[in-house]
C-alpha cells in the first residue's frame, strides 16, 4: 500500500524529470534525485517514463503540414460569397446583411460603439434603479404585508358576509312567494 503511494507521488513528477527539472513547475534538485532514485528500483515508474519518452519523441518527430497556398484566397471568397448572398424575405435579408456587415465588414469601429452605448445604458439603469431605491418608491425591501393570522381573519370574515348575503338572498325569496 505504501509503495502505491510513493509511485503515485512519483508519478506526477515523471514529466518534471523528462524536462529535467525544466518543466512547467521548477522541481528542486534534490526532489529530482528522489525521483531518479525511485524510478531506477521501480519497474511501473520506469515504464511510465519511457511511455513518456516515446509520446514525447513521437510528438517531437511530427511536422505540421503546410497549409495550401490559396487558402486565404479560397476563404475570403467564401466569406465574400456569403456576404452577398440574399437570402429569403427582406427581412431576413436585411438582418443578414447588418449581421455580416457587422461581423465580416471593413466597419471594425462599430463594435466598440456598440460597447460604449451598452455600458451607458447600464450605467443609467443603474444609476436610475438606485434613485429609485433612495427615494423610496421600490418596495422590495419592505416585508411582506399578509400573514397566516390577518389571512384567517379575512377568510372568516368573507365568510361571514357570504352567510350574510344568502339569507338576505332567502329571506327576499321567502317574502315574494308568499
Amino acid at each position: 500500500m505504501n509503495k502505491m503511494k510513493s509511485c503515485k507521488a512519483i508519478e506526477s513528477k515523471l514529466p518534471d524529470l523528462l524536462f529535467g527539472g525544466d518543466g512547467p513547475a521548477a522541481v528542486p534538485a534534490p526532489e529530482l534525485a528522489k525521483v531518479r532514485s525511485h524510478v531506477a528500483v521501480c519497474d511501473s515508474c520506469r515504464g511510465e517514463l519511457n511511455e513518456l519518452k516515446a509520446t514525447m519523441a513521437a510528438m517531437d518527430a511530427w511536422t505540421a503540414p503546410e497549409p495550401s497556398p490559396y487558402f486565404f484566397t479560397r476563404l475570403n471568397a467564401r466569406m465574400r460569397e456569403e456576404r452577398e448572398a440574399a437570402p429569403a424575405g427582406w427581412l431576413n435579408g436585411t438582418i443578414s446583411r447588418l449581421r455580416a456587415g457587422l461581423l465580416f465588414g471593413p466597419h471594425s469601429h462599430v463594435r466598440p460603439v456598440a460597447a460604449m452605448a451598452l455600458t451607458v445604458m447600464l450605467f443609467v439603469g443603474g444609476g436610475t434603479y438606485l434613485e429609485m431605491t433612495h427615494m423610496g418608491t421600490t418596495n422590495w425591501n419592505q416585508p411582506a404585508q399578509a400573514t397566516s393570522e390577518e389571512a384567517v381573519v379575512h377568510d372568516l370574515q368573507t365568510l361571514n358576509n357570504n352567510a350574510q348575503v344568502l339569507d338576505t338572498l332567502e329571506n327576499l325569496s321567502n317574502d315574494n312567494g308568499e
